[in-house]
């Protein structure tokens, strides 16, 4: 065990940081000397001497944090923070997992005794080189915290992505906000169908209309094209017209562009001042006109999306008897219970916008997709249970001794002789004794017997986020003793039911094998 009295944790690679420093002191005074050559303007050596000095005050901020801890607590320095707590106030210290693009970036989480949590800024582990480094300092932490305080967890807690005690924030955040667009959206569907309405309901301009109701009657004017520019990629396509009137140049789709030509005589329809069709000899192009089943879609769909974060909201919710380093159930179910309401949600927005039960038929589409998501809903509520886990009774059940062979699926998380390298993907059970396997069968082939005679099973329990991001959130995990050593078997809580009763089996049938003269 660590009997370390002190311990101090300081940023690895120190010199290097200090490097970066001076060469960002160097590009602040190289910014200011250049600024003021040039009278403020900003050029390509200011910009270069900036980002030099942005990336020197990044380094100054890494060089100078300072993590330290003795008999009184622990104390955290940084460029512009000092933090003291005793071992009194702490209630654990924790593993909180970052997840980057290629590599975990490893920090140590305080649990304060209020329930509150801050993350310390040293000890820091960025790619695996790093990570025995790490361990290190947490386990010395931890053994100065045992020594002097009372820590809640005899183990260290992961928190990962998928454990309960990772925050919520950011769901939330998403869930206000698709709300909000969603509202938004359906809000101002009315005045997107009255607009449609009004342009589908618009008729020619006649000498007798009024001045002040031209605007809402089609108008027409000859132009013609001098030239097309047709957009690469997502650039726009225009079209060009001649003296410039009735107006410079016309915004149209890449189609418009390339079905008319220079020299051609076209015709503009106007409505409500803006050239809403181009009529053409071969050719016509009109104006994609937003309407109100569009906007519907939009508002179904911000709907529909804010239902998953607010799904992990509710399974967070669920899951809130759960220690923070267990794993929560997966929201997909719930995902998929979302898409499967926007396959006759969505298309009932965009046919019938502002009469979603105006007719019979319409009636009888939302009342069948309601029907069918309260079931994917309900599956999904019954798929995502939090189920207790526990040690199986010794008779409950029956084994499969002497039947045929079954594959269940399930793995060792540790390295063993029975199970080289992790290649282990499931268990086979009856006709033989257990062994683990790294296919689903059929047959035993490259099968490793389970020792049964000298594993135990001390524990079973949820997933958990040292675990590992491989393990299925739904799983349980089975702590055994393996002669001394622990090892722990993941499996389906079924599945991992009737392997512990099949392995107790095989192990009691040994001893009394081993007790008869």
């Amino acid at each position: 065990m660590n009997d370390a009295r002190e311990v101090i944790c300081r940023p690895l690679r120190r010199s290097a940081l200090w490097y970066f420093v001076g060469l960002g002191a160097a590009g602040a005074v190289l910014a200011a000397v250049r600024a003021v050559y040039l009278g403020g303007l900003l050029d390509l050596w200011v910009a270069g001497g900036l980002l030099l000095a942005l990336l020197g005050l990044v380094c100054l901020y890494a060089a100078t944090a300072r993590v330290s801890a003795d008999a009184y607590g622990l104390r955290s320095r940084t460029l512009l923070r000092r933090r003291n707590v005793p071992w009194s106030g702490i209630a654990d210290l924790r593993t909180y997992v970052q997840y980057g693009r290629n590599q975990d970036i490893h920090r140590v989480s305080v649990l304060l005794r209020d329930g509150r949590t801050r993350r310390l800024p040293l000890p820091f582990s960025g790619s695996i080189d790093d990570r025995p480094a790490f361990d290190a300092k947490l386990d010395a932490l931890r053994a100065l915290h045992r020594r002097h305080g009372d820590p809640e967890s005899s183990h260290v807690l992961v928190i990962s992505r998928r454990s309960a005690g990772r925050g919520a924030a950011l769901s939330s955040v998403l869930f206000v906000l698709l709300l909000a667009g969603a509202g938004l959206a359906a809000y101002v569907v009315p005045v997107f169908a009255s607009k449609e309405q009004a342009w589908t309901s618009a008729v020619p301009c006649t000498a007798g209309t009024p001045a002040t109701e031209r605007g809402e009657c089609l108008s027409t004017r000859g132009a013609a094209i001098s030239g097309t520019e047709v957009g690469r990629g997502k650039q726009s396509s225009w079209l060009y017209f001649a003296d410039g009137r009735p107006l410079e140049r016309l915004r149209v789709s890449k189609e418009g562009a390339r079905g008319f030509h220079a020299g051609d005589r076209v015709e503009l329809t106007v409505w409500r001042g803006q050239v809403r069709e181009v009529t053409g000899e071969h050719h016509v192009w009109r104006a994609h006109f937003t309407g109100a089943g569009d906007v519907a879609v939009v508002a179904a769909g911000c709907a529909l999306a804010a239902g998953y974060p607010g799904a992990r909201l509710l399974l967070r919710r669920r899951g809130r008897r759960l220690r923070d380093d267990e794993v929560l159930p997966s929201s997909l179910p719930f995902a998929g219970a979302l898409v499967g309401t926007a396959v006759w949600l969505l298309p009932l927005c965009y046919l019938h916008p502002t009469d979603l039960l105006g007719s019979p038929v319409s009636l009888v589409w939302a009342c069948s997709g309601a029907v069918a998501t309260l079931g994917m809903s309900t599956w999904a509520w019954h798929a995502t249970r939090v189920r207790t886990p526990g040690v199986p009774a010794a008779t409950d059940g029956e084994v499969s001794v002497g039947k045929a062979d079954r594959f269940l699926a399930a793995r060792f998380l540790e390295h063993t002789e029975y199970n080289p390298n992790g290649f282990g993907t499931h268990i086979v059970l009856g006709d033989g004794p257990p062994a683990v396997t790294p296919h689903p069968g059929p047959g035993r082939f490259a099968a490793r017997r389970i020792p049964v005679d000298r594993l135990t099973v001390t524990n079973v329990r949820h997933v958990r986020g040292s675990d590992g991001d491989t393990v299925h959130r739904s799983w349980h995990i089975a702590e055994l003793d393996d002669g001394g050593e622990p090892v722990r078997l993941a499996a389906a809580p079924a599945d991992l039911t009737r392997i512990i009763r099949e392995l107790e089996h095989d192990r009691r049938e040994a001893e009394t094998g081993r007790a008869q003269p």
